[in-house]
Formats: C-alpha cells, structure tokens, sequence
C-alpha cells in the first residue's frame, strides 16, 4: 500500500513505529517469549489467598485490546489464545529506576490497541473482584500498524459487534480478533472432525489420501474446474469427488477406508454451497446400506455429543435430535406425500409435466432422474427437519448404485435430511462391472444432450471392478453443512476459514 493511501490512524501507528525503534526498542523481536500460562488457565485456577503462591511468577502474552490511563498507574485488556484477562500496570513497578521512559512515553503514547506484548508478574484480585495481574516486566512482541474495529463491552455485553460480511470473510484473521465466539465455531468444528476421525479409527478404518487432480471427473454428477498440466501437456480436473478413488482401494483388498476430501465443484455459491468444500467419505466391505443407516446413527450421536454436550443440536430456534433412531421414508412416497402425485413408473416426458403442473423450472437438457431431484429438492426438502433418511432413490438419478434386492426400478440408496438440507448422501455400491458400464453409458447419452452434471465413463474404475469388488456400502457427509449445524451458523461461509470471494480491485 502506497503511504499516500494510508488512512490518518495508519500513518500515526508507522510515526510510532519509527520512535519505537529511535528509542532503540525493536518492534518486532526474535520470536520466543517464555510464556507460562494462559488467561483462561488463570481465570479458572487462581482462588486468591489460597493458591496466590502458585500464580506468583506469571509470564503470558497477547494482544492489548483497551487501555484505561489513570495517570501513575493503569488498567489494560489482554487478550491471548483462550480469552482475555485484566493487566494493572504501574508506572514505579516496570519503571523502578530514574528512567520512566517504558510507560511515560511507549506505554502512554506508543502502544495501542492490537499491539501484541508480553508480561510478567503476579496475579491478584482487584478490589471489585476482577482478577488481574500486576505487572513487573512488559515487552513488546509486535507492533500493529492497522487499527482493528472497536468492539464495545460493557457488564459481559457485546455492543457494535462487528457483523459485515464483506470484513468477516475476506479479512478472517481480523474477524478472529474481534469476535471471540468466531473462533469458538472453528474450535468446535476441529471438534467435530475429531469425533468422525476417532469413530472411524476406532472401528478399524484406515486413513488414506487419493488424488485432488484427476484425469476424469468422476464419482459424482457435477460440474468440474478444469486445469492444465503442463508436464504431461493434458487436461485435468480438479477432483469432484474421491469415490472411485476409495473403491479401488477396496477392489485392492482394504476393507473399510476413510478420507476427509477437499472437493471442488463449478457451480453456483449461495448460504448453503461453497464451490471448495469438504466431505467426509468412507467404503466398508461386506456391508449394506441398511447396515450404514445404523453406523450413521451411531457416528452421528456422538459427535453431536462432542460437539455441543448433547445429541440435541439448537438450530434457528428448532431443536434437532441427533439421538437414534431415524425416520425412514422412499422417495416416491416423500413426493407423495408433499406434492401428491404417485411418479413411480413416469417416464421422462410425464415427469417433464408434473414439473410443469408444480411450476418447477427445469432445463430441457436434463433427464429423467434430475427431474425427479428438481421435484424432490424444490417441494419436499425442506419439510425433513428432524433427521431423516431419504430411501431407495430411482436408478436413472443413481448412476453408481446396486439395484433394489427386491424393488424393481429403484436402487438401495439413501440421503440424510436435516434441517431441509441433505448432509449425507450413501449406497449399497455397483460392484457389476458390466452394469456400471451400461450406466455410465446412459450418462453419456445425458452428456451429449448438454448435460454439463452428467458423470464421465471412468475406463480404469470399470477395469478395477473387472477384477472383482465385494459387496460394499459407501457414504460421503457433507462435513461443512454438518458444521453449520452443530454451531447453529446461518451460513456455510460462517464455518470456513476462507471462504471465495471475488478478488479486491
């Protein structure tokens, strides 16, 4: 940034900088400190008279975040890691000798808020009952040289809470600063992934790592990023998903893997789609997918538990329980139900009409299984507060599922619905390499009507499963949406770090 662009606070803090380092005083120290403890190891501890020998040597750091001047003396905010915590300075105790320069001049005129220090000394309480600490020593860590947004506090209350989105989501880091339960939500989904992660060890799933640049975009219907690579002079794609990544690892003899998987999907972004988001998804051989129902219960009771104490989450006011177990409903019968048309045995043309009747918009160039999604994701979606599975999907909308064991025209597939919004999408998986082929071929015939979601024919998955894949049941859970839940965000960009934005002129 050119110094003519600097706003009148930013030229102030970079005079002060300079003084700084005129005093022989550098701003930016080597970078270890010999921190100790923390605020909130300190506010939880500390009881006074009884245990005041053992927070008697006291070293932390963080940010200043308000500084109260009461002349010889003064009253500053810290605030580290965990929390905030009240310091007392005064002037004779980091000053003892002649030489008042450290609070006269750096403390009173140079230092403000954002400025990172450290301080040693020893805790005590106030006399109005604030624990504190009073200190002996202070350094400075970090010069802020751009002023960060005030937030008022006043008795535990928030005032002008910094809630732009354009701030919070482009400059997250200082969102961080000023929003303490900003970095509650993402503890909380670290929190989250955790719990998935544990289960799945747990049981015995192994962790494994499957390529994000693909040749072919497949395991899902979807539009892709496409790239280049230069060293093979070839397309590529940004991966839309890792399922057939994870079934060849099955066809190879692992029974159940697992992968957090950083997907990317060309399509639109709105409070509940990120174009870059991550799934969780896991292939169990010798497994089901009524067996997966039952595990999705399980998994899913317990990291609500770590994520908030209870299986039950409070959402927009709703109370949604995690606890097992779940209602189950076909798909026809959920369109049933909220449309009251029987679509079971319509063809493409039919189905075209009752999109029509229920005044859906839908793309000519799309077939018969996406306009029964259109159906169900505009009339019936939203009616699945508490959690539900959604079962036995038409085949034309299942390019990758087993067949119905003993329904004709439907295959053993189910979504998870909460709260209107899918977070877990799973079958009994194709394992018959000539039928998969056949489907993939109807997904071509898709593709060249212009079907841009339509899946490409994978040759090499179709080679692996030539080779053999066992009975197998598969999930992918949609972690960020699941996030959402668990921290009661209205937005998917609430519970990514960085979300995409369009780029700053």
């Amino acid at each position: 940034m050119a110094l003519s662009h600097l706003s009148e606070q930013e030229s102030i803090r970079r005079g002060k900088l300079s003084e700084l380092r005129t005093l022989g005083i550098n701003p930016y120290p080597a970078p270890q400190y010999p921190v100790n403890i923390t605020s909130a190891k300190i506010k939880e501890a500390y009881k006074g008279e009884e245990n005041k020998a053992e927070f008697a040597d006291v070293c932390l750091a963080g940010r200043i975040m308000g500084i109260r001047d009461m002349g010889k003396a003064s009253f500053a905010v810290l605030q580290d890691g965990t929390g905030k915590i009240q310091l007392y300075v005064k002037r004779d105790e980091i000053c003892p000798g002649e030489d008042k320069t450290l609070y006269d001049k750096v403390w009173k005129h140079l230092l403000d808020m954002g400025d990172i220090i450290g301080v040693k000394g020893y805790v005590f309480t106030t006399r109005t009952g604030e624990t504190s600490v009073h200190v002996s020593e202070l350094t400075i860590l970090g010069k802020s040289l751009r002023p960060l947004p005030v937030v008022k506090e006043k008795d535990g209350e928030v005032y002008d809470e910094v809630t732009d989105p354009e701030f919070k989501y482009r400059q997250r880091y200082a969102d961080l600063i000023v929003n303490p339960d900003v970095k509650e939500t993402f503890i909380k989904r670290t929190r989250i992934i955790n719990a998935f992660r544990d289960f799945l060890n747990e049981r015995g799933a192994l962790e494994v790592d499957t390529p994000v640049l693909q040749s072919i975009p497949g395991g899902a219907a979807a539009k892709p990023f496409v790239t280049h690579h230069n060293a093979l002079d070839v397309p590529f794609y940004l991966r839309i998903a890792n399922e057939l990544y994870l079934k060849r690892l099955i066809v190879g003899g692992f029974d159940w893997v697992y992968e957090f998987s950083r997907n990317f999907r060309n399509e639109g972004m709105d409070r509940t789609h990120n174009p870059e988001f991550t799934v969780l998804e896991f292939y169990v051989a010798y497994k089901d997918y009524i067996w997966m129902m039952e595990t999705t219960e399980q998994l899913l009771e317990r990291v609500a538990i770590a994520a908030n104490g209870s299986t039950i989450a409070e959402v927009d006011g709703k109370a949604i329980d995690f606890k097992a177990p779940y209602r189950r409903v076909t798909m026809y019968d959920a369109i049933k139900e909220h449309t009251g048309f029987d679509i079971s045995g319509m063809d493409e043309a039919v189905l075209r009409d009752v999109c029509g009747q229920l005044n859906i918009s839908v793309d000519p160039k799309i077939g018969k299984g996406k306009l029964i999604d259109e159906i169900f994701s505009e009339k019936c979606e939203d009616h699945f507060i508490q959690p539900t599975f959604i079962i036995d999907y038409p085949v034309e909308m299942s390019p990758l599922t087993k067949q119905h064991r003993s329904k004709a025209g439907v295959v053993e597939r189910f979504e998870l619905i909460v709260n209107g919004k899918e977070m877990a999408n799973a079958y009994t998986e194709l394992n018959d390499p000539l039928e998969q082929k056949e489907r993939f071929e109807d997904q071509t015939r898709l593709m060249e009507r212009g079907d841009e979601e339509a899946m490409y024919i994978d040759y090499d998955f179709l080679r692996a499963l030539e080779y053999g894949m066992p009975p197998t049941s598969g999930i992918g859970f949609g972690i960020d949406r699941l996030c959402m839940l668990f921290t009661n965000q209205p937005s998917i960009q609430d519970v990514l770090l960085f979300p995409q934005m369009r780029p700053e002129n």
